[in-house]
């Protein structure tokens, strides 16, 4: 399959882009640089020139108190860039994959959220993605929406990274124990892109790793569990934090389509964080 990752610096993309060439994908891959996803003329360009049979787009504006305090840009990228892409595979007869966000629900739900839950999202942020979901099926009927969350990875500046350098550095260590969500493992998430753009079922998916979930607390206390690091973890109100922008407190997911269209279970989350500490360690002993 010849396959088009927009957003191929980040973490994610990064591990899509190994999965694909594992595959033997022809793989032809933007980062921020190569492309810039709001420029119209350009994302014509690098689409007609490439002709994929598939985009996957991991580009995104994911600093959420950033969005909230810029909208504009916001709105741009996360539904305007989705937009542009979105039509853009369209026209050179590509199906379109879009990675999208648990933060389109505003997470009073106490269960899961399914595709059967009207989405709500309280952040600028969560609503310029889900309008980034709205105008990508309307531009391109073989778009599929990937809605994720708390996805950590290999190279990520994110909330494990932080907790397990923290620990290492011997500091203090808090993390929230009143937001629920299901960590999800970049090389997992990045496999089932790749099924569900193999696959050009058009449609919504929640795609991140099984189980329960977890506070960030308890996956804060997991991650230094199976990173053999011996730290406090200091439990904080998420209200306590006093952020710009506002953030569900569930945001679990569930996906009522995978196992219906034949794909397999997504690994537990606790399987995944064990691989990625494995993988991690051995890195570092290398």
């Amino acid at each position: 399959m010849k396959v088009a990752v927009i957003g191929a610096g980040g973490m994610l993309g990064r591990a899509l882009v190994r999965h694909c060439r594992s595959l033997g994908d022809e793989v032809a891959d933007f980062d921020h640089q190569a492309l810039d996803i709001t420029d119209e003329r350009a994302v014509a360009v690098a689409l007609d020139e490439a002709r994929p049979d598939s985009v996957i787009n991991c580009a995104a504006w994911t600093d959420v108190d950033g969005c909230e305090l810029d909208p504009q840009r916001a709105y741009e990228v996360n539904a305007r860039g989705v937009e542009l892409l979105a039509s853009a595979s369209r026209r050179t007869g590509a199906g379109f994959v879009t990675v999208s966000t648990d933060y389109v629900f505003d997470g009073e739900k106490a269960g899961f959220y399914t595709q059967r839950d009207d989405p709500h999202p309280a952040s600028i942020y969560g609503k310029a993605k889900l309008q980034g979901e709205r105008l990508a099926q309307a531009a391109s009927a073989r778009t599929v929406i990937v809605r994720t969350g708390w996805i950590y990875g290999a190279g990520g500046r994110n909330f494990l990274a932080t907790v397990i350098e923290r620990a290492r550095r011997g500091e203090r260590l808090k993390a929230i124990s009143d937001a629920y969500g299901a960590p999800t493992y970049a090389e997992d998430l990045a496999e089932r892109l790749r099924e569900l753009a193999e696959r050009d079922l058009p449609g919504i998916y929640h795609v991140v790793n099984a189980g329960e979930g977890t506070t960030f607390a308890g996956f804060a206390r997991e991650a230094l569990r199976v990173a053999g690091l011996a730290a406090e973890v200091e439990e904080v109100s998420m209200d306590a934090l006093k952020r710009p922008a506002p953030r569900p407190r569930n945001s679990r997911l569930r996906c009522l389509l995978s196992e219906a269209i034949g794909l397999a279970r997504m690994p537990d989350w606790r399987d995944a964080l064990g691989r990625f500490a494995a993988r991690t360690a051995g890195e570092r002993d290398g």
